[in-house]
């Protein structure tokens, strides 16, 4: 079996990079909006987990840094990078992607980021890219626009922006995330979509070195893709006037992200399985939402 240790080792860097990118990204925004808001950066470290193998979540386990930002266009914004590892759970560990009862050991780095915006015409959004390693090795990840009020001509560019990410790594992959993200990103007991879709993907898995390669640079296209389209949402909407009525749609539609992410969300119970840390998980849960 591959040492997959360096090759997590190097998709940290790049979800670090990529944090750090988009975090100048979003400060700029505020700026340009006459706010000297600014990230705040909490590191953390892993806790034990119960049922755990012993000796676990002593020493080394990992950790993360929970960066936070609450501004005059982003009312609340965290980008999180991660790097965990350990066992999971007897029970967790069936519902996990090459987890084996005779080798529990699992370890995960990644980016997870959501935005929910001041101003109901500017959409919020969930972004995240991550590398797993259990027997088997592989990278999930996505990005999805939600917008309380949406514009076709937002939806339009942002997929445009996901499938140029998509086309060169593989003729199928961007018809085939899309529809993965509207059917993941879906309210049962609401029957609505969560937002207006983009694309969602998961165990692409690297079978050897070559293979890891090729889905580290798709997972890096993604990151930029979403870089580069995303701003410019932002700045397109972000001086628009709302009314009271708008901004109380904006906040019944975040009722319904908190539900999704509470109840049918997997890196929600990913990281609360995993001994993560409480306010990173749940930062994204908007800061203000109504049930009707």
């Amino acid at each position: 079996m591959t040492d997959w240790t360096p090759f997590t080792a190097r998709a940290k860097t790049w979800f670090e990079h990529l944090r750090d990118l988009i975090c100048a990204e979003f400060e700029a925004i505020e700026r340009e909006a006459g706010s000297d808001a600014a990230f705040a950066y909490t590191p953390w470290q892993r806790s034990s987990v119960a049922g755990e193998a012993e000796g676990e979540g002593e020493g080394d386990t990992g950790g993360g840094v929970q960066g936070l930002m609450k501004g005059k266009v982003f009312e609340k914004v965290g980008v999180n990078v991660s790097t965990v590892h350990g066992s999971f759970s007897p029970e967790f560990a069936k519902s996990i992607n090459g987890a084996d009862p005779a080798n529990p050991r699992f370890s995960a780095t990644g980016i997870s980021l959501v935005a929910h915006m001041a101003n109901p015409h500017v959409p919020a959004v969930h972004m995240n890219t991550r590398f797993l390693t259990t027997t088997k090795a592989w990278f999930g990840g996505g990005a999805d626009l939600n917008p309380p009020i949406p514009y076709d001509e937002d939806t339009a560019e942002f997929h445009a922006a996901m499938k140029a990410a998509c086309d060169p790594h593989g003729a199928d992959y961007h018809a085939r995330f899309r529809e993965w993200a509207d059917d993941y990103f879906y309210i049962p007991h609401r029957k609505v979509h969560r937002g207006v879709g983009g694309i969602f993907y998961d165990h692409l898995e690297c079978a050897d070195p070559a293979a890891w390669e090729a889905n580290f640079a798709f997972t890096q296209d993604v990151g930029r893709a979403f870089l580069s389209v995303f701003p410019r949402l932002v700045r397109r909407r972000m001086g628009m006037d709302f009314t009271p009525g708008e901004k109380l749609r904006q906040l019944e539609w975040r009722g319904r992200y908190a539900e999704f992410n509470l109840v049918y969300d997997r890196g929600t119970l990913f990281g609360l399985k995993t001994g993560g840390n409480i306010d990173a998980i749940l930062m994204s849960l908007p800061p203000e939402a109504v049930w009707s």
